[in-house]
């Protein structure tokens, strides 16, 4: 795939889509948005990929925020159009059946720590940092911040963060739940890809049930409990529970087909 401001590689059934805007500290326009939602669709449709990781380029930023230069002349409409597509895109991934991994290198904010807190899971270098500082601009987070942030650390935190448009590094996000694991610059993709590579392993099919389930704890007027009965008993009509209840049996590692 190519794109004007992104980097899509597919190696081991792992696509890594790259925000590849350095010199705007990999900041979201239009065109990177739309661009995101190409990528990843594309993903969802690929019997090659089983999962993504989304970086930035260089090591200043995964991604800063979004573009403000295009924000001169926005109207009230215009405003709200580009939040639903900003929310359309990151519900996308969040969505998603096959698990999306953020590998956060250097600033992640506004729009940035919004992207990365789509993703299923959080990494984060040593560098990075995470915040939501619209306040700054007469402005609040518009892509899922004000939600997905109190889902991940609590309605005190993340109101002191979006309220004094304050900065975390990844050692405090880490003791928040904001990021799984930190490790150094250079092992941040390797470590990234180990974790997808040991998702990868597992059942296709029970990897997307997983996801479809926790995801519907924070959907409103869904019964998680509910959906997970019955995601549960649907697994047993699966090649994969064939294949992974055999496999346990006879002592051999599982070869899931998907299905």
């Amino acid at each position: 795939m190519t794109y004007s401001n992104l980097l899509a590689e597919v190696a081991e059934n792992i696509m890594t889509i790259t925000i590849n805007r350095p010199d705007k500290l990999n900041a979201l326009n239009r065109l990177t948005l739309e661009e995101l939602k190409d990528s990843v669709t594309k993903c969802l449709e690929s019997k090659e990929v089983k999962g993504i990781i989304i970086t930035g380029a260089g090591d200043k930023a995964f991604v800063a925020g979004a573009d403000i230069s295009e924000f001169a002349g926005i109207s009230v409409s215009d405003g709200q159009s580009l939040a639903r597509n900003g929310h359309d895109i990151f519900n996308l991934i969040e969505s998603s059946p096959k698990p999306v991994i953020a590998a956060v290198n250097g600033f992640a904010l506004g729009g940035g720590c919004e992207l990365a807190m789509a993703c299923h899971i959080r990494l984060a270098s040593e560098n990075a940092q995470f915040g939501q500082p619209e306040v700054n601009l007469g402005l609040i987070p518009g892509y899922g911040g004000t939600q997905r942030l109190v889902q991940l650390i609590g309605k005190g935190k993340a109101l002191e963060l979006m309220l004094t448009a304050g900065m975390i590094k990844a050692d405090e996000a880490s003791q928040l739940g904001l990021v799984n694991h930190v490790t150094s610059s250079e092992e941040l993709i390797p470590s990234t890809r180990t974790l997808m590579k040991k998702i990868n392993s597992k059942s296709p099919l029970a990897v997307k049930e997983v996801i479809t389930c926790v995801n519907a704890y924070f959907e409103s007027g869904t019964d998680g409990f509910e959906k997970e009965i019955a995601q549960f008993g649907n697994c047993f009509g699966t090649a994969d529970f064939e294949e992974g209840t055999a496999a346990f049996v006879e002592k051999r590692k599982p070869e899931f087909p998907g299905n």
